[in-house]
C-alpha cells in the first residue's frame, strides 16, 4: 500500500481562514494581525484583558529518542484533535521548527501523517519571521559589543573574555570557531569568535521565558556578554542595546496562530532545542492557550529527562504553571532498539529485546509519577508490525507503576485515533496533583546538577572538570548560585554517553563547562560532546527539497 508523505497530506488539506479559527476560541478581531489567509499573530494584550479562568495544562513528553522515531509532536497534535472530537474546547501550543533540522537530519517538525499543523511548509520554513528577528537581535548585540571596543572600550571589556556569540539558524559546523576583525585597525579588533545556531542563543531562551515586553527588556538587560580585564561581568544593559533589541523582537513576541488538519486552534511560537537549551515553546503562547481553551496541550523536546525536566524545573518554577497531566509517548519499535535490536529487524516480534528496553520507558514514567508527582499516562504509537503480545507486555509493566497505557493511532487516523487518549487525559486532569520539583534552589550549583543526575537520569554522580570547577566558583562569587540549572546533554541517553541505551545505572556524568544565562535566569551545564552549533549530516535533508514551477514545495518530509 502506498502511503502519502506528510507534505502531500498537508497540501491536500482544505484549511479554514485563520479569522475563523480565531473566532472559534473567541479572539476578538482587534487582537489579530494576519500573515496571509492562514497565519496570524495574536496580540499579548489579550492576556491582560481576557478574564477567563485558566484551562487545564497537559504536557506531552517521550522516551529517550531513537532512529525508530517516537512521534511526540504527532501525538500532541492528535491528542488535541482527539479532545476536540470528544467535545472539549482545546488549544495546542508547540515550538517553531528550526531550519537546522529541517535541512539537516530530521526534516519537518509540524507533526506527521494525519496529525499535523498547517500550513506545514510555512511553519517549517520562514513562517512569520520570528527566528529572523531573534537572530537579528542577537547579532545586533554582537555588533554593538565589538563596536564598543573599537570606539575606545570605555567598559574595559577584555576581547579574550567575550562570551556572546553571533548566531545563524542553520547547521553550519564551519562557523563554530572563527577569527574575525581581521584587515587592520579600521576593520575592528582581531579576536576569536564563533556562532551558535539561533535556537541555542540566549535571546531565544529569554524570548520564550518572557511574560511581557517589560519582562523581555529586563531579561535582555541582565544578559552577561563578557568580562572586563579585572574580571567583572559586563551586561547587555551596559552596552545600551536593550531598547533596539526589544524593538526588533516586539512583533515576534506575539504568538503565531495556525490550525491542525482538523481545524484545532494551535499556537506555534518560539523554539529552543531541549538538548542545548530549555526546549519549550514560549510562556506567552502557553498562557494564551490556557486562557483561550479549557484544555491546553503542549510538548517539551526530546525525552522526558531533557524537555520535560526543563519544562517542570525551569519553566514551571519561573511562571507558577502546574501541569494537570503528563503524557509519555513511546513506540514498541523504539523500546526494542533500547533493548539492543537493530533498526532493520524491528518489524519482527521480539519480547526479549522489548523487555530489555522497557526500563527506559519505566524510568521516564517513574520520574513523572514519583519525582514530579504528576498524574501520567503512556501513549503507545501503534505500528502495524506491533504484535498483541508486545503491546500486552508494555501494558503489564506500566500497570506495575500504577499508570495506564493507551494505544494511539493518530498518525493514520488523526483525531479519531486520539480519542481514547483524550478520555484518559481528561480523567487524569481531575486527579489529585502534588506537583513538586526534582531539586531545590537552595543548594550549590554542584548540588543542583548532582540532584538532576541522580533523581532524573538515574546516574551515580557527577565529575566536574577543573575548568568547570573554576567557572562554578566565579559564578557563585557573582551570586548566580541560587537559580535553576539547564543541562546541555545528549538526547540519546539518560547519561552523557549516547551509546548507553535503555536505562543505564552507575554512570558518572562529566560536566566540562558551566556558564550563566543571566537573562534567561538559569545556569547552563555542558556535558559530553554536546555542541551549540550542529553540523549537517553526510546526506542533508536539503538535498531532497525543491520547489516546482508553480511554487509548490516538494520533498519537505
Amino acid at each position: 500500500m502506498a502511503y502519502l508523505s506528510d507534505i502531500e497530506i498537508a497540501q491536500q488539506c482544505k484549511m479554514k481562514p485563520i479569522t475563523e479559527i480565531a473566532e472559534s476560541i473567541n479572539i476578538d478581531d482587534k487582537y489579530i494581525e494576519q500573515y496571509g489567509k492562514y497565519k496570524a499573530k495574536v496580540d499579548y494584550r489579550i492576556l491582560k484583558e481576557n478574564t477567563n479562568p485558566d484551562g487545564k495544562l497537559i504536557l506531552v513528553t517521550a522516551i529517550t529518542p531513537t532512529p525508530a522515531g517516537e512521534g511526540k509532536t504527532t501525538t500532541t497534535i492528535g491528542l488535541a484533535d482527539g479532545l476536540k472530537k470528544i467535545g472539549k474546547n482545546v488549544v495546542v501550543a508547540l515550538r517553531e521548527p528550526s531550519l537546522g533540522p529541517v535541512f539537516g537530519v530530521k526534516g519537518g517538525a509540524a507533526g506527521g501523517g494525519y496529525a499535523q499543523v498547517v500550513p506545514m511548509e510555512d511553519i517549517n520554513l520562514h513562517f512569520t519571521g520570528d527566528f529572523h528577528a531573534i537572530g537579528a537581535a542577537n547579532n545586533l548585540l554582537a555588533a554593538m559589543i565589538d563596536n564598543h571596543i573599537q570606539q575606545g572600550n570605555a567598559l574595559n571589556i577584555d576581547p579574550r573574555r567575550i562570551v556572546w556569540k553571533r548566531c545563524v539558524d542553520m547547521n553550519d559546523r564551519q562557523l563554530r570557531f572563527v577569527v574575525d576583525g581581521l584587515g587592520g585597525k579600521v576593520n575592528g579588533t582581531p579576536r576569536e569568535d564563533g556562532f551558535d545556531i539561533t535556537v541555542a542563543s540566549e535571546i531565544m531562551a529569554v524570548f520564550c521565558l518572557a511574560s511581557s515586553i517589560t519582562d523581555l527588556k529586563e531579561r535582555l538587560g541582565r544578559i552577561v556578554i563578557g568580562y572586563t580585564y579585572d574580571d567583572k561581568p559586563v551586561t547587555c544593559g551596559e552596552i545600551k542595546a536593550v531598547g533596539a533589541m526589544a524593538a526588533l523582537l516586539k512583533d515576534a513576541l506575539k504568538p503565531n496562530l495556525v490550525q491542525t488538519l482538523e481545524g484545532t486552534p494551535s499556537f506555534v511560537h518560539g523554539g529552543p532545542f531541549a538538548n542545548i537549551a530549555h526546549g519549550c515553546n514560549s510562556v506567552i503562547a502557553t498562557r494564551m492557550a490556557m486562557k483561550l481553551g479549557d484544555y491546553a496541550v503542549t510538548e517539551a523536546g526530546f525525552g522526558a529527562d531533557l524537555g520535560a525536566e526543563k519544562f517542570l524545573d525551569i519553566k514551571c518554577r519561573m511562571t507558577g504553571l502546574t501541569p494537570n497531566a503528563v503524557v509519555v509517548v513511546a513506540t514498541v519499535r523504539a523500546l526494542k532498539m533500547h533493548g539492543g535490536m537493530a533498526k532493520t529487524e524491528l518489524n519482527n516480534e521480539n519480547l526479549v529485546a522489548l523487555e530489555k528496553g522497557l526500563p527506559n520507558l519505566l524510568r521516564h514514567v517513574s520520574n513523572m509519577v514519583n519525582v514530579y508527582k504528576i498524574p501520567c499516562v503512556v501513549a503507545v504509537n501503534r505500528f502495524p508490525t506491533d504484535t498483541d503480545k508486545e503491546i500486552e507486555l508494555v501494558i503489564a509493566k506500566c500497570k506495575e507503576l500504577g499508570v495506564n497505557v493507551v494505544l494511539s493511532t493518530v498518525w493514520a487516523d488523526g483525531g479519531k485515533g486520539g480519542m481514547a487518549l483524550a478520555e484518559e487525559v481528561v480523567r487524569l486532569c481531575e486527579q489529585e496533583n502534588n506537583f513538586s520539583f526534582s531539586y531545590s534552589l537552595d543548594g550549590t550549583i554542584e548540588d543542583k546538577i548532582e540532584q538532576i543526575v541522580k533523581n532524573v537520569y538515574g546516574g551515580a554522580g557527577v565529575n566536574f572538570t577543573a575548568e568547570a570547577k573554576k567557572q562554578i566558583a566565579t559564578l557563585t562569587a557573582l551570586g548566580f548560585d541560587k537559580i535553576p540549572v539547564c543541562m546541555a546533554k545528549t538526547q540519546y541517553s539518560f547519561s552523557d554517553n549516547p551509546a548507553l541505551l535503555g536505562a543505564p545505572e552507575g554512570f558518572i556524568v562529566t560536566v566540562r563547562n558551566v556558564k550563566v544565562s543571566a537573562g534567561a535566569g538559569f545556569i547552563v551545564a555542558l556535558t559530553g560532546d554536546i555542541m551549540t552549533m550542529p553540523g549537517l549530516p553526510k546526506v542533508p535533508a536539503a538535498e531532497k527539497i525543491d520547489v516546482t514551477e508553480d511554487g509548490k514545495i516538494v520533498g519537505l518530509f
